[in-house]
This record gives structure tokens, C-alpha cells and sequence, in this order.
């Protein structure tokens, strides 16, 4: 039986999907068997890890390192996500975002000798 939704909740849904709080952070990407880390800042940092295990899974990840060490050392048992910071932004631009997640995100990557996790 298919679920059907009246106009009226559809209308909410959409419009609570599109008011719904997004947190901005820096987070690494670890692999346990090499000691390897990558670290990357997002204006939303919730689908990140989703994002990147997709890609690694498919062997499609426009990180070609990260793609190299998934694949030499079995995938996601030797992986795992850390959010390293959540940012309170909200108070700031989009423009001020950006610039305090970049800065963060040089933070982090100073700070643990990681490489980016972007490809």
C-alpha cells in the first residue's frame, strides 16, 4: 500500500526540510591500518560521511589516496568518521562561514599532519 500525502503536509514537509539547521564543522577521515588522516571542512557536516563511504564503496572517490588505502586495507572496517569541531556560526555571513571553516579546517590539518580529505 503506498503511502499517499495530501498537498497541505506535503507542503509542510518541503517546507520544514528546507528550514531545517545545518552545522558547519571540520572532520577526519581515519585509516586505522595505515595511520593515514584526512581532514575537510563542511558547511554541513551531517551527509559528510555518507558522502565519502558511497565513493569509496563504488571505488569512484575523487580522492585518489584515500581510494588507494580503502582499497589496500579492506575497505570500511579499516576506516572510521570523527567530527573534529561543530561550528557556532550563526551569527555570521555565508562569506564569514566560509572563511572560518577554511580557517578551522587549516587548523586541523596543521594540527594532526593530515592531508585533505577533498579529492
Amino acid at each position: 500500500m503506498a503511502l499517499i500525502m495530501d498537498k497541505h503536509a506535503r507542503r509542510e514537509a518541503i517546507r520544514d526540510w528546507k528550514e531545517r539547521k545545518t552545522v558547519a564543522g571540520v572532520y577526519a577521515v581515519r585509516c586505522a591500518a595505515s595511520g593515514e588522516v584526512w581532514v575537510a571542512g563542511a558547511p554541513n557536516i551531517e551527509p559528510q560521511q555518507t558522502r565519502h563511504w558511497f565513493g569509496l564503496r563504488t571505488g569512484g572517490h575523487l580522492n585518489k589516496a584515500m581510494q588507494a588505502a580503502w582499497n589496500a586495507h579492506g575497505g570500511e572496517a579499516a576506516f572510521s568518521f570523527e567530527v573534529l569541531e561543530r561550528l557556532d556560526d550563526e551569527d555570521l555571513t555565508p562569506l564569514g562561514r566560509a572563511d572560518l571553516i577554511k580557517a578551522r579546517e587549516r587548523h586541523w590539518l596543521a594540527a594532526l599532519g593530515a592531508k585533505k580529505a577533498a579529492g
